[in-house]
């Protein structure tokens, strides 16, 4: 019988001692490092700044991002401008349209629009004068509350008068505030909110052209043939490619396992031969 293998036995670890090859070895090489750091890291740096410089301010005759942002910023402005006062002027040649087409849609509440904004004009054109009867109607309560008090024909009488004068007008002129807010607020929920909110939406025509587009462009690629698929030739060749590879392998795995047998045959044989004929001593 043979003997038996030795075992192999795992080198001894000496943490300290590698720690200290290691701190050794970059103490010696920091010298080196830090006199390579001080010779190149300023021509690296200045490379970087340069790139940074050239990226900000451009270079071969080129904008850097300064100037492209500027120049962007101005076109974007240029756009929105035009846009703007484009969209503007639509919306006034349209706004005449819009406030008919309010009216026809409901002619009430137009009338009740209507009133309101004439209410205002009769309250503002009265308050800018009295009227005999309102005249009479001051004085005569100024003379009474002087005759009543024993001062008729007085100053306080006369003072009592242009007081009630300045009463009138105060009060006109509040009736007047009233009617016009009173209008305003009628045409303000008749005309201008929905009249600003038709014009700027985007027309339903403009939104179907939208769905058109979106559906033509989602159908873009489909067209592709549905009883005959092209991808099949391809994915046959990938598979007709697997098995030859698998083939290959199988066919150099069975003749490899044949050469063996033929090797372990001729052996056997040459063993019985050796057996067959080997001299009795």
């Amino acid at each position: 019988m043979g003997k038996k293998p030795k075992s192999v036995q795992a080198p001894a670890m000496d943490i300290g001692g590698d720690i200290q090859k290691y701190v050794s070895g970059m103490s010696a090489s920091l010298p080196q490092i830090l006199s390579q750091e001080q010779k190149f890291r300023p021509e690296f740096q200045g490379l970087n700044l340069g790139d940074i410089q050239s990226f900000l301010s451009g270079a071969g005759g080129k904008e850097g991002i300064f100037g492209l942002s500027r120049e962007a910023a101005q076109q974007a402005g240029m756009g929105l401008g035009e846009a703007r006062g484009a969209e503007l002027g639509q919306m006034t040649q349209q706004a005449g349209l819009t406030r008919g087409l309010m009216q026809q849609l409901s002619p009430e509440q137009a009338g009740v629009v209507q009133g309101f904004n004439e209410e205002a004009q009769r309250a503002y054109a009265a308050s800018q004068g009295i009227s005999p009867q309102e005249q009479r109607g001051y004085q005569q309560t100024a003379r009474e509350g002087a005759s009543a008090a024993g001062r008729l024909g007085g100053n306080a009488a006369i003072a009592q008068e242009i007081m009630g004068r300045e009463d009138m007008f105060a009060r006109k002129r509040a009736e007047a505030a009233q009617a016009g807010q009173n209008a305003y607020n009628a045409a303000q929920g008749f005309y201008t909110s929905p009249g600003l909110n038709l014009l700027s939406a985007a027309p339903l025509s403009y939104q179907q052209g939208q769905q058109f587009i979106n559906t033509g462009l989602g159908a873009i690629g489909s067209g592709t043939p549905q009883l005959f698929d092209t991808s099949v030739g391809l994915n046959l060749g990938a598979a007709q490619r697997s098995n030859q590879l698998a083939a290959a392998s199988a066919n150099a795995q069975a003749k490899a396992a044949h050469s063996a047998a033929q090797m372990k045959l001729v052996g056997d044989i040459a063993g019985s031969a050796f057996k067959f004929f080997k001299p009795t001593p």
